[in-house]
């Protein structure tokens, strides 16, 4: 299994040196990638730029760097150069729209047509990150532009796609999907068939699929749960994952969250797999023994 960590943010003055500590203890144990989340504190890229190139081999993610707020041709040479600071065939750039909240409240965009927004986005960013120049002018968005920066092949792009439209322009016009707060029978019946058949017919791989949930091995199942239903409080009242928690059947997000003893939380993540995830990024939110216990079991699945 094709297991990831996501990587927990970290502040104040040493954020960077403890990133690469974290980084490094993930490649030590054995993870196939470390993923970083872009919200509100350092900047996901430059961060794994600083980081990635203190520690080889693992691959690195992006999960997710809001589109709006950045010019695809401005992204697209951040990646680049993040990829030519950590090395070739390192780096996945998970991008995705966010949320009106967001974009609207605290950016000052507007968030008409989100999925009119993503494809024009996808014009212009996908032919800079293969290396190619690009023309493009829609009602959007325009580039016009090469970028001349020395890294080797293509960057793969996964978008953060929930809906019908979304999954089918991840399908089309991306390397797949990155989740969050999504569980196997929505990735079963909705997620893995809808993009699944948008990249056949566009003739491109099968896409990846991206499954990252909260994780926790306990003895405490009722306190973890608690716990996650308090830390997770907020991703049950944005719409985007409030319908995909609807699809599952889940009252909030305590239900997604993967809790129990080993042999219940790898059965769980088998069932992630077995539903058509290609690779499963685990958030560990508690720590001491219970991380520990967590981290160890999830390395050997891993391994």
């Amino acid at each position: 299994m094709r297991i990831g960590i996501l990587l927990s943010e970290r502040s104040g003055a040493d954020a960077l040196r403890l990133l690469a500590d974290d980084l490094r203890r993930v490649a030590e144990e054995g993870f196939a990638s470390a993923w970083l989340s872009h919200i509100f504190g350092v900047d996901a890229l430059t961060a794994l730029a600083v980081a990635g190139s203190q520690v080889p081999d693992i691959e690195l993610g992006t999960a997710v760097v809001p589109s709006y707020p950045r010019h695809p041709g401005a992204l697209a040479q951040q990646a680049r150069t993040t990829a030519l600071a950590v090395g070739p065939d390192r780096l996945t750039l998970g991008i995705g729209l966010s949320h009106q909240v967001v974009i609207e409240n605290m950016y000052g965009y507007g968030f008409e047509r989100p999925a009119r927004h993503m494809r024009e986005y996808l014009a212009v960013l996908g032919p800079l990150l293969e290396r190619r120049p690009v023309s493009y002018k829609g009602e959007t968005l325009s580039g016009n532009l090469e970028l001349g920066i020395p890294d080797e092949g293509r960057i793969p792009v996964l978008l953060a796609a929930l809906g019908t439209q979304m999954l089918r322009l991840a399908g089309r016009r991306a390397d797949g999907t990155v989740l969050w707060m999504t569980g196997p029978a929505t990735i079963r019946d909705h997620i893995a068939p809808t993009i699944g058949a948008a990249a056949a017919d566009a003739g491109r791989p099968p896409a990846r699929i991206v499954c990252s949930l909260p994780v926790l091995v306990t003895d405490d199942v009722d306190g973890a749960r608690e716990r996650a239903a308090t830390t997770f409080a907020m991703y049950g009242t944005l719409p985007s994952y409030r319908a995909m928690m609807d699809r599952e059947g889940a009252a909030g997000p305590a239900d997604l969250a993967i809790i129990g003893s080993e042999e219940q939380v790898a059965a769980r993540i088998r069932d992630v797999f077995d539903a058509g995830a290609t690779e499963f990024v685990a958030s560990v939110f508690a720590g001491g023994a219970e991380a520990g216990r967590t981290r160890a079991l999830l390395s050997e699945l891993a391994g």
